[in-house]
């Protein structure tokens, strides 16, 4: 077709004027995605062509997502002007089946994970290495919580840039993958370290006892454990999460449940090989520990430069450190716990049950946190939308009754507890592991202590998140260490104090020492 064009449609066709509105819906709730415009043909002819409106998010990045709702944009004015910027993101809107849905295989999964690592507990607790040297039980919780302070976190971060569009390209996705790989390693190495150093002091502190060979000992162990973990945990977190792009799943739902369903696992499998093989040297080849250590200490420098290079962990390598080291402290405190509680022969059964309660603990509350980090992500950055981010406690109604999507997942995911645990406590039954024969007085002492810890997880999780995002840090990077550390904290000691009850009580029919 042909018309003449006014002079203003020239300007506007040419890209110098304001940008002509989509056409409006056919029909109510539907949202307009195409519209037609007359360009200026070579002989002056008008020529309608068809024009797609593209849907950018927050940061101006095209968003595909689909898990985010498309709900319909607004056509409230007709101002065309181009300063008006991208459209936001609209916040996620699931109903509690279609969390529960995606969370309850990978939080199965990442629990049978936790049992595994309960099993391997409970069998190398009996080795020498444990036994002599019993200040590498302090060292458990401290590197399981890796998971956490690592692992969970890179998974957090990572799943709120697939779901904010940064990972949309191949060049974003391979900087993305680089830089937060060679963090980690960072992060690992020096956390490996400083963990052995609480463990030498807080195994030092009650019985006045220091031993040169075996502080080595601890330090080699634990950053080899650490390093090598994390390298392999990293490597299968950005599988996942690129994986449930492509399938169309929320990477927040699945994410950090996987990065634990083989974190506890592994590391607990590694830092038994590697203490029992190097304790083995421990009359032979003593400068075989501060070799190790040193080597990789030296790789440092090439995991300091790579990280550098991507803005996003560049960030972190200079201000991460705080969260990472003090959930590090935490979990040693409740490693000295299941070191001085295991260590009574009373209480061996503990052993197996600590994995578990602490792991499904930590998983439940990183996916908290990690969604309502995402939620509050789509609105903006951190510091900025104060009125989603209240610096004041909520109340518990608001957290767990509150008709907004994240008060629904947190009821979803309390709800998981009870039947998860049974799920866990019936299949270590079936394997024979542990000392503890599973009554009913002490499935309910069992169950108390996890609904308990989780329940206080959820609503620190929720404030937390607010907390950190009202002074403009940034959720993903600082609230999953602190929470997956006060998890290993509060599950260690809710299980020790329950076994000291049945134990005070006289519940001979547990057998928690035999």
């Amino acid at each position: 077709m042909s018309s003449k064009l006014e002079p203003k449609d020239v300007h506007q066709l040419n890209g110098t004027g304001p940008t002509p509105s989509p056409c409006s819906s056919d029909g109510p709730g539907r949202e307009p995605l195409a519209g037609t415009a007359e360009f200026l043909g070579p002989d002056g002819a008008g020529e309608e062509v068809v024009v797609i409106e593209s849907r950018a998010n927050a940061k101006g990045v095209r968003e595909e997502d689909a898990l985010l709702e498309n709900g319909s944009q607004s056509n409230e004015s007709d101002d065309v002007s181009t300063d008006r910027g991208p459209a936001p993101p609209s916040p996620l809107k699931e109903t509690s089946f279609s969390i529960g849905l995606q969370v309850l295989f990978p939080f199965l999964l990442a629990g049978f994970g936790t049992v595994a690592a309960g099993m391997v507990l409970d069998i190398v607790q009996h080795w020498e290495v444990f036994q002599k040297v019993t200040e590498v039980f302090i060292l458990v919780p401290a590197l399981l919580g890796l998971k956490g302070n690592l692992e969970m976190t890179l998974a957090s971060r990572l799943s709120t840039a697939a779901n904010i569009g940064q990972m949309d390209t191949p060049k974003e996705l391979w900087r993305m993958i680089t830089g937060n790989m060679a963090l980690i390693q960072v992060q690992a190495t020096v956390v490996g370290f400083l963990a052995s150093i609480a463990a030498v002091i807080f195994g030092w502190i009650p019985d006045g006892h220091f031993s040169i060979p075996h502080a080595f000992l601890l330090c080699a162990s634990s950053v080899a454990t650490a390093f090598i973990a994390s390298l392999v945990l990293g490597m299968i977190m950005i599988g996942v999460i690129i994986g449930s792009r492509k399938i169309g799943i929320n990477p927040d739902n699945v994410a950090t449940p996987i990065a634990a369903s083989l974190g506890d696992l592994i590391t607990l499998a590694l830092l038994s090989g590697i203490s029992w093989g190097l304790y083995l040297e421990l009359n032979h080849w003593r400068y075989i520990y501060p070799l190790v250590c040193a080597f990789f200490v030296a790789l440092l420098p090439v995991w300091v430069v790579l990280a550098r290079r991507s803005p996003a962990t560049r960030e972190v390598l200079y201000s991460g450190w705080e969260p990472v080291i003090i959930a590090m402290a935490i979990s040693s405190v409740g490693g000295l716990i299941l070191d001085k509680t295991v260590s009574n022969p009373n209480f061996a059964g503990m052993a197996v049950f600590t994995p578990v309660i602490n792991g499904v603990g930590g998983n439940l509350v990183a996916v908290q946190a990690s969604r309502i980090s995402t939620f509050l992500h789509m609105n903006g950055m951190p510091g900025e939308n104060s009125e989603q981010a209240p610096r004041r406690c909520p109340s518990p109604c608001t957290t767990f009754f509150s008709p907004d999507v994240n008060s629904r997942s947190a009821r979803v995911l309390f709800l998981l507890v009870v039947p998860g645990h049974l799920v866990f406590l019936y299949t270590i039954s079936c394997m024979q592991g542990g000392h503890t024969t599973l009554t009913l007085i002490f499935i309910i002492f069992y169950m108390t202590a996890a609904l308990l810890q989780v329940l206080i997880l959820l609503y620190i999780a929720d404030w937390m998140v607010h907390w950190m995002w009202g002074r403009g840090l940034d959720p993903d990077n600082f609230s999953i260490p602190y929470l997956t550390a006060l998890g290993d904290l509060l599950g260690t000691g809710l299980l020790a104090l329950s076994f000291h009850v049945l134990w005070l009580i006289g519940d001979r029919d547990t057998d928690v020492g035999d």
